[in-house]
């Protein structure tokens, strides 16, 4: 249908006779002559209907649309450029020539389309509802090109290294990953019900006893939790798993993969090795377990400086064991009154005890705060110099236990940076791991032990004698996270490969052993069998292709992504189902309609 895509032709083609293919991307009427762009996925290519060369052409030209799919014969001809008129276009590839149209096909007429596809448009639910048009605006295609050319050099990179693609079940049982699980009825086996996987973790871990040794999957995975800009029902990792392998031999293999990615969908060099931090500095010095270091703001503590304060407040905190903190939001002491309420809202939401952050900002050589009248002058002092606090500055302060300063401050320091816009237009990469993890973290409410990752990660040799004395709290993972610019693009830890460990670690999380063999009898039984030491890592292949996009959403690099309900506007999905279809499940809904109820109230 085509001897040539709208990119292609240059002024080595001038006289050719060719055929293009693709949709009106605009039309103009210039004196009774019509000069349309033709846009195919590739590019633009301008095209002439003169009637002295096809009158039929012309006539017919006259009645096209916008978004209308044309064949279009023609001959290639320079652009017009003289001394007193240029007409080429120094913005497209094509832009020295155009094709005179001698035949025009008209293949498929569009109706107005329900929003331009040349503008930014507010309404997501409008894009979502008509999504395949969404898709052909340049940017979204970009989005999707790209996508595709970073997943392409990730299956290179890990075929070259050696790894084998094996594709892992979809129809799995529950796993213990930490969010709610999707379910399948089965029709064949009633009563009982497959789950989606959260992660492929069990079955990669089997590959691995199954002696495959390496092994990656472009993984579809599912979980059924509340959304957010990142986070989506259904989601793809790029799952990674290896035997006879170390925390340096994952950590290196990552590091390759990503910089093949961003090499190929950017163009750019990433360092060869990225910085490494502890998570505990992490919480301590950015108050968040994957922090952007791309702005200085950083957590202070002050617990030398206010250790023999007389401030009532900060004298009991720190004899509880608590800390003080503060952060520095350098040249921001002219915040707004509603920028400071924001502030105040965040800090409440991550867990601040009192409706207002405490503070000092220095404005015209005067330190404004009441919290600067009850310093002692060695306090103050000690306070302006540990935070380098000058004149614009704003220093925002928390007290109280170690773990909820860290996450307020965190919180306050990100949306600090934001209003003040550290990083708008940065075109820095700051890759970072995130290294010796907590094992196990105690929930707050029921006082029972929880894996930080997942129950099937190693612990730190260093630290089994404290799993074995019920030091739980003090247990480091052997696990592992890569984070770039504060989102995290993957995590992994070297594995539990013996049957003796990886019970006691179930019985350290409250499972026993009836439940242990129910749940988890395979892969307890598979370690029997000389299973090999392996470790791994997941990427999240969409939070990737969102940074390369330089987005900020991974709706944006998804083809066709739920909204922040989980529902498929384009689709109608999730829809109901008729009890008939139930039946045959063994299913029955108990969820009542309330408008079902209400319109049966209002007929009685």
């Amino acid at each position: 249908m085509r001897t040539h895509h709208c990119n292609e032709l240059r002024e080595s083609h001038i006289g050719q006779t060719v055929q293009l293919i693709g949709w009106v991307n605009s039309a103009r009427d210039q004196g009774g002559v019509i000069f349309i762009d033709l846009r195919d996925r590739e590019g633009v290519t301008q095209c002439v209907f003169r009637g002295e060369v096809s009158q039929e052409a012309s006539e017919l030209s006259h009645k096209l649309r916008v978004e209308d799919v044309v064949q279009i014969t023609g001959t290639v001809e320079a652009r017009l450029k003289t001394d007193e008129v240029d007409t080429t276009n120094d913005k497209l590839d094509t832009g020295k020539i155009e094709i005179v149209a001698t035949e025009l096909t008209i293949v498929n007429k569009a109706d107005v389309l329900p929003f331009q596809l040349d503008k930014d448009l507010s309404n997501e639910d409008l894009r979502m509802k008509y999504r395949y048009l969404d898709l052909r605006r340049p940017r979204m295609s970009k989005n999707i090109r790209q996508r595709s050319i970073i997943t392409s050099a990730a299956r290179r990179y890990l075929d070259d290294s050696g790894f084998f693609e094996v594709e892992t079940p979809i129809l799995s049982n529950p796993t213990p990953e930490g969010a709610r699980d999707f379910l399948v009825p089965s029709r064949l086996n009633p009563g009982r019900f497959y789950a989606l996987p959260q992660a492929p973790q069990q079955y990669k871990q089997l590959l691995m006893v199954a002696g495959l040794e390496k092994y990656f999957q472009i993984a579809r995975c599912f979980r059924d939790e509340d959304l957010r800009a990142d986070r989506q029902p259904e989601f793809t990792q790029i799952d990674i798993e290896a035997s006879f392998v170390g925390q340096e031999d994952i950590i290196k293999l990552v590091e390759g993969l990503l910089a093949s990615m961003f090499k190929a969908g950017l163009g750019v060099e990433i360092p060869a090795k990225f910085e490494r931090m502890t998570y505990q500095d992490a919480m301590d010095i950015y108050g968040s377990d994957k922090p952007d270091t791309r702005y200085d703001i950083k957590i202070t503590d002050l617990g030398d400086v206010f250790a023999a304060t007389e401030f009532k407040i900060f004298r009991s905190i720190l004899d509880g064991g608590g800390v003080v903190r503060a952060i520095n939001a350098k040249g921001f002491a002219s915040i707004t009154t509603g920028q400071m309420n924001r502030l105040n809202e965040i800090a409440v939401q991550a867990g601040l005890p009192v409706k207002n952050l405490a503070f000092i900002k220095l404005e015209n050589g005067e330190y404004k705060s009441p919290l600067w009248k009850v310093f002692n002058d060695a306090e103050k002092a000690a306070v302006t110099s540990k935070l380098d606090l000058a004149e614009g500055d704003i220093v925002f302060f928390a007290a109280g236990s170690r773990e909820s300063v860290s996450t307020i401050l965190g919180r306050v320091r990100t949306e600090c940076a934001v209003m003040q816009e550290l990083t708008k237009d940065a075109s820095v990469y700051n890759f970072l791991w995130v290294v010796d993890f907590p094992l196990l973290a105690q929930d707050e409410e029921t006082g029972s032990w929880v894996a930080v990752h997942h129950p099937f990660t190693r612990p730190n040799p260093e630290d089994i004698a404290k799993l074995d004395a019920g030091d739980y709290a003090n247990v480091r993972a052997m696990a592992y996270d890569v984070v770039l610019n504060g989102y995290e693009l993957g995590g992994g830890s070297i594995r539990i490969h013996e049957k003796e460990l990886q019970s006691k670690m179930f019985e350290v999380l409250g499972i026993g052993a009836e439940e242990q063999e129910e749940k988890f009898g395979h892969l307890l039984d598979a370690f029997r069998f000389g299973a090999p030491p392996h470790g791994g890592l997941a990427l999240g292949l969409d939070r990737v292709a969102m940074l390369v996009a330089g987005e900020d959403s991974i709706r944006e690099v998804i083809a066709f992504p739920k909204n922040n309900k989980g529902a498929d506007l384009m689709a109608h999905s999730p829809c109901t189902i008729d009890f008939k279809l139930l039946r045959e499940v063994y299913v029955q809904s108990t969820y009542k309609d309330p408008k079902s109820n209400a319109e049966k109230a209002a007929q009685v």
